[in-house]
């Protein structure tokens, strides 16, 4: 049976349950999401109306919660009579779900059934939990928008892959894509850009036409309550006080005007880290406190993501107003200046009842106290992070950026960064082998990296994504032996399954033969790196 991720324990039995128009679904309390997303889903795929049903009935799907279980924790059992599905909670119950529609087979992930066909599981026990609570995806619609119907399908697309944390990338110096109607300059200006450079920041091509576009208040909730109907939380991201030109352009007092014309900037066309970042003002902490409190209202989760990375500071370097702030506060440098900017949002976030979180550099003059930190420069973020007592998201750019090319060959669309391969993916290690048994528990968990500054639509993000997030969940969810020690010959065994539950959800994936003809870029720039990543 070709289960991607693996499960923890399997036991397969001789013969099939056969599925009939009789099967049906007896939901106990807390599974009745699952049971309506198997009537939607299971459903459609299979025509078979899955009615409400008595346990003491034969061809019933029980669901149920069981508390002794950790709480994403299923049993999976089916037998001659019947299928049982028990989880620890309903998170649980409806990972077991996900295991019930791959062993339907590839077919099960269509949206119609197809003629003549019968539907049959195997007799089997399956006792499976993940080895992270924190198992993410991170989409940046902020470069090239992504509509809404995008993004829940990439919803969809997690949870047949249980991950279950969806880091959304909401505001960049290209972009910025949520209403706050306290401001609405933001996404009235902020949303559009009047062109895009096509391919690395170095290539000559553009796309001269005008790109944008952003979600109202209510595409938000929809997209939250959507996730959460698959036990997937929705992490947003507004990038502070670096990547945040769009925001500029659209309320140019943000930005730091003593230094230049911030009137003059526009939504930034091209790629790169860019120059113009927030001014450290009560004006811009206020202005910020406005979108927070908007930004909280939408999205209930625990932790709320800030950016906080690439944040030049020459700007502040010539800022009377910056440096007067440097002097006032008792700071040394630039660098405490950015971190009194994070402790202030962390304060701030603290006392409504959550937690900041921010990329690495947050480490930079000191560690704002509670804020987690997502690890993208390396392991080495990570590292400080937990020996000094912080919770971390580990989420490498050398192992797991999936805008990385995927091999070394000339016809690989745009090549970015470092060869990261299948196999690379699948043999990524999120915990540092260099913490303590103390420092361990403080790594949430692990994240797949998606920007998408040359993924200018929905086909190349699949591509890119695409087979690798399949190794990537399985290296999140299953309990795998040390890199090295992973079979990988059996995870190609089991992806060639996999293939045709992708095929059949219509993901554009890279072909293990390479990319196809469609799928090729020729003459645009990319940024290869040539060797092995560094493994720091």
């Amino acid at each position: 049976m070709d289960l991607i991720p693996a499960p923890h324990r399997m036991e397969r039995a001789t013969g099939f349950l056969e599925l009939g128009d009789g099967f049906g679904i007896e939901a106990g309390p807390g599974t009745e999401d699952t049971a309506r997303w198997l009537r939607a889903t299971l459903g459609a795929a299979t025509g078979l109306a899955l009615p409400p049903k008595k346990g003491d009935e034969y061809d019933v799907l029980h669901l149920s919660v069981r508390p002794g279980l950790d709480a994403e924790a299923y049993r999976l059992v089916i037998a001659p009579h019947g299928v049982h599905i028990q989880g620890g909670s309903p998170a649980g119950v409806f990972w077991g779900a996900q295991t019930l529609r791959q062993l339907l087979g590839p077919d099960a992930f269509r949206r119609a059934p197809l003629p003549g066909r019968t539907w049959r599981l195997p007799l089997t026990e399956i006792r499976d939990s993940p080895r992270f609570r924190w198992r993410g995806l991170m989409l940046d619609v902020a470069r090239h928008f992504m509509p809404k119907d995008g993004v829940l399908r990439y919803l969809d697309l997690m949870a047949a892959h249980k991950l279950n944390v969806f880091h959304f990338h909401l505001t960049d110096d290209q972009g910025w894509r949520v209403e706050i109607q306290k401001y609405p300059r933001l996404t009235e200006v902020g949303s559009w850009r009047a062109r895009t450079k096509f391919g690395h920041r170095a290539s000559p091509l553009w796309d001269e036409k005008p790109h944008g576009g952003h979600y109202t208040q209510d595409d938000i909730r929809e997209i939250v309550a959507y996730a959460a109907e698959r036990h997937i939380t929705v992490v947003p991201e507004i990038d502070v006080p670096g990547h945040s030109q769009a925001a500029i352009a659209a309320y140019p007092e943000l930005g730091n005007t003593d230094v230049i014309d911030t009137s003059a900037l526009s939504v930034w066309d091209t790629w790169g880290i860019n120059p113009n970042v927030l001014a450290p003002t009560d004006n811009t902490l206020r202005f910020y406190e406005g979108v927070f409190e908007e930004v909280l209202e939408l999205f209930p989760s625990e932790f709320i993501h800030v950016g906080g990375d690439e944040c030049l500071k020459d700007q502040w370097r010539q800022s009377a107003t910056a440096q007067e702030r440097i002097r006032e506060l008792g700071l040394r440098d630039e660098d405490e200046l950015q971190a009194w900017f994070i402790g202030h949002f962390d304060s701030w976030l603290a006392a409504r009842g959550r937690r900041l979180i921010g990329w690495d550099e947050i480490l930079e003059g000191g560690l704002a106290k509670g804020a987690a930190v997502s690890s993208w420069r390396g392991y080495a973020g990570g590292i400080a992070a937990a020996r000094a007592g912080h919770d971390v998201v580990m989420c490498p750019e050398q192992q797991v950026y999936l805008d990385h090319r995927q091999d070394a060959g000339a016809d690989e669309p745009v090549p970015i960064g470092y060869v990261r391969t299948l196999e690379d993916v699948y043999r990524f290690e999120p915990v540092p082998a260099q913490l303590t048994p103390d420092e361990v528990p403080h790594v949430l968990g692990t994240q797949a990296n998606v920007w998408t500054e040359v993924m200018e639509d929905q086909a190349r993000v699949d591509y890119q994504t695409f087979p690798r997030l399949a190794a990537f969940a399985e290296v999140a969810w299953s309990r795998l032996p040390a890199p090295a020690e992973r079979d990988f010959a059996d995870f190609e065994r089991r992806m060639a399954a996999h293939y045709g539950r992708l095929d059949a959800l219509g993901v554009a994936y890279r072909p293990p033969t390479g990319p196809r003809p469609w799928q090729r870029r020729p003459g645009v720039l990319g940024r290869p790196i040539d060797g092995s990543p560094p493994d720091r």
